[in-house]
């Protein structure tokens, strides 16, 4: 647990300062965006895993 409240420290302390404020609502969406695209990616990965596909 402790691992993820540093991740959200690193990610709240990342955008702090960071000015105009139109770049932080991109950067933020943009992580957004890579972590659903991550996510997706191992979702698929497993899923051809455990179905029996072949590589």
């Amino acid at each position: 647990m402790g691992t993820l409240l540093q991740f959200r420290n690193l990610y709240t302390n990342a955008f702090k300062n960071c000015h105009p404020n139109y770049v932080v609502i991109l950067l933020k969406g943009y992580s957004v965006f890579c972590m659903l695209m991550l996510f997706m990616a191992f979702y698929a990965l497993f899923y051809r895993a455990f179905t029996g596909f072949e590589f």
